[in-house]
């Protein structure tokens, strides 16, 4: 289903700071062709980061309307409408100087500072995701937060293009608490005389992923990582694990929804000098 976004994307503001020498464009938007399970994405985790050296100036400018960055995330909670964008701008350069992923869990905020955490709640079903902010945007009058295609399919949103939200902005402080209280109170139930432990089974699909190569230094990692996103639309990410002590940073493609499909990928790969791809099922 394609949609139109107004996305404030420009090389100059995040090289200087000043929003002022960005352009706005409209351009059509739509999701990818291939779905990929939602489900299997995990939300973004919040840690305690720096601020962003882009996109963070005091204030901008944009459609002749002047924006304030707040100087911290701590106490916001506010409620409007969610938008999101996908393909058009997957593998572009956000705001923070990140290149924008579609398929990972991020937003794009006209005042929160660059990155912040946030709890997104779909105020029409209830349901809730977690966000890293590392974009400046959405610049419609009535829009609050623009999400990335896989938080805004997480919410429900992607059919109808829109969505009524709580944004309710949380840090690495927030969680910890949070999941402590939890803790405790599941620590305090006593089960009653009639209680049933019904041991639970999960039976999951296996997960296809498509490894690309795996590399001693991260930074290897992210240049491969980016060169690859630019030539295609399914998500790379990068995974760790360590060996014999020592960290291997994995590139890696999906989930893919078939062999056929990643057997696709990886010819299209080969044609970009990526011959030693392997498939991982997990």
């Amino acid at each position: 289903m394609k949609r139109r976004v107004v996305k404030y994307l420009t090389l100059s503001v995040m090289l200087t700071g000043l929003w002022s020498c960005g352009t706005v464009t409209e351009q059509q938007d739509s999701a990818p062709k291939v779905k990929p399970d939602v489900s299997k994405i995990p939300d973004a985790v919040p840690r305690d980061e720096p601020r962003s050296k882009y996109g963070n100036p005091a204030s901008y400018e944009v459609f002749g309307r002047r924006y304030y960055t707040l100087a911290s995330s701590e106490n916001y909670v506010e409620r409007g409408k969610a938008s999101w964008y996908g393909t058009k701008f997957h593998g572009r350069r956000t705001s923070s100087g990140e290149p924008y992923d579609m398929y990972a869990m991020t937003a794009a905020h006209k005042t929160l500072p660059l990155p912040s955490y946030a709890e997104v709640t779909n105020l029409e079903n209830g349901r809730k995701v977690v966000v890293k902010i590392n974009d400046r945007g959405p610049f419609h009058d009535d829009r609050l937060i623009d999400l990335s295609y896989s938080a805004a399919t997480k919410l429900g949103i992607i059919d109808k293009g829109t969505g009524h939200v709580e944004v309710r902005a949380i840090n690495s402080k927030n969680v910890v608490a949070s999941t402590a209280a939890k803790k405790d109170v599941v620590a305090n139930v006593t089960p009653t005389a009639n209680a049933v432990s019904t041991p639970t089974t999960t039976i999951g699909k296996v997960a296809l992923f498509l490894q690309i190569g795996a590399f001693s230094t991260l930074s290897r990692a992210e240049q491969i990582k980016q060169q690859v996103q630019q030539q295609i639309q399914e998500r790379v990410h990068i995974s760790s694990v360590e060996r014999a002590q020592t960290p291997l940073y994995r590139v890696r493609i999906g989930p893919l929804e078939s062999v056929e499909y990643s057997d696709r990928i990886a010819n299209q790969l080969m044609g970009l000098g990526f011959s030693d791809t392997r498939l991982i099922k997990e």
